[in-house]
């Protein structure tokens, strides 16, 4: 499988919607085709629309706050004594991650197709607050599906949820968490589809949701790409990037720029959720040679039994606590233009402790599990290697979680 150099990955599919052959695709019940089909028409004459563009260029910058900043982490670089470490702070746009620019284009497609009401699914609650202040600001009516047990352990995006207006519709099948949110969400456009318009939160789901989401997110690189200019004159000679990996939303926004370059010059590393150490569970079907099939609409590698049914998974992160991973990272793997491992609970816990003790920075549990991976293998990198992480979210919705684990000082 050859990666296209001039064309952008989420346009690299067949005409069945499937990316290498295999991933991606639209497995959806008869009555999803048609509103499916109209979605597709409508965003392919949106996103070459020029007045389009320029709405969405005004929120993002006016709403939503791009460019956000670009930084070195000189205390935390200093101390391991490898690489240059540097972040991407995402969690400075409104709201406190990146699902804002997904939710934001998604209100604004629903807009134009006269539609009143939107709704959503969220594990670690961004996107569903994401979408409930979208939804606010472009006076839509929103319903967030969200697992019962994210409910509880995500009480801080929760309440901010309800303050924006949206109504939380809780989740009581199987795990309770993002896998049966997204089932519900789909379950209730699936009657409603007329009168409503669905945001899937990642770059999960039918092509179209995949699509959709990563021409959002890829705002991410398009804003590192010219901060790289700005600081270094040109893009580094090495360069790697890392960035944690659930659905896969921020991960494609922070990596596609830059998948059109060597890897040899360029390296993607993407980290998963490996769950509690010393556990048999996990959400990572990238590391762990999960075998592909059919989740949410699409063919991805999912976490399996050996019957072929779908696995529970377990995190600490809410965010990365997902059975499958989107087509794209799928495709990504297999053409190896990507690396994927996977980062315990334990340890995206003690990158924590480490980030926040060097820098004056508060990355979400989501973020802390790439934080891991880079600041581990910095060690052994010369100092002319640039490390980027994407610091995609904030952990004040995490507070309740890292005080429990951490103690009282870490919050």
């Amino acid at each position: 499988m050859k990666i296209k150099k001039k064309l952008s990955l989420i346009d690299q599919h067949d005409k069945n919607g499937f990316w290498g052959g295999k991933f991606g695709g639209s497995f959806v019940p008869e009555t999803l085709k048609k509103p499916i089909e109209d979605l597709t028409l409508v965003f392919e004459k949106l996103r070459k629309n020029k007045n389009f563009i320029k709405k969405r260029d005004h929120y993002f910058k006016n709403y939503i706050g791009s460019p956000t900043s670009f930084v070195k982490l000189d205390n935390l670089t200093d101390h391991l004594n490898g690489a240059q470490i540097w972040t991407k702070i995402v969690s400075e746009a409104n709201g406190g991650a990146h699902k804002i620019y997904n939710a934001t284009v998604h209100a604004l497609i629903c807009k134009s197709m006269g539609k009143k009401y939107i709704i959503g699914d969220t594990g670690a609650g961004y996107a569903g607050k994401m979408l409930s202040m979208a939804a606010k600001k472009f006076g839509l009516k929103c319903k967030i599906f969200m697992g019962a047990k994210d409910i509880k352990r995500q009480k801080p995006n929760c309440d901010a949820m309800r303050k924006n207006g949206a109504e939380i519709i809780p989740v009581y099948t199987g795990s309770q968490t993002l896998i049966d949110a997204v089932s519900e969400c789909m379950r209730y456009w699936v009657s409603n589809c007329d009168t409503t318009h669905m945001c899937v939160g990642s770059t999960v789901g039918p092509n179209i949701f995949v699509k959709i989401c990563g021409w959002s997110t890829s705002q991410i690189s398009r804003e590192l790409k010219q901060q790289l200019c700005e600081q270094f004159g040109e893009i580094p000679k090495k360069m790697k990037l890392y960035n944690c990996v659930g659905g896969g939303s921020s991960s494609f926004g922070f990596w596609n720029e830059f998948i059109k370059y060597d890897k040899k010059q360029i390296e993607l590393i993407g980290v998963e959720a490996g769950g509690p150490y010393r556990s048999n569970k996990h959400a990572a079907p990238l590391t762990n040679n999960c075998k592909i099939g059919i989740l949410h609409g699409a063919m991805q590698y999912v976490v399996q039994n050996k019957d072929g049914q779908i696995e529970e998974t377990e995190s600490i992160s809410a965010g990365l606590d997902y059975s499958g991973v989107s087509p794209l990272h799928c495709y990504l793997k297999d053409s190896k233009r990507a690396r994927y491992v996977s980062a315990s609970d334990e340890e995206a816990l003690n990158a924590y402790k480490l980030v926040t003790k060097f820098e004056n920075i508060n990355p979400s549990l989501e973020p802390c599990h790439a934080f891991a991976i880079a600041c581990k293998e910095a060690k052994k990198l010369s100092r002319d290697t640039i490390i980027i992480v994407n610091s995609c979210g904030d952990a004040i919705k995490d507070r309740d979680i890292i005080k429990d684990r951490l103690g009282k000082r870490y919050v």
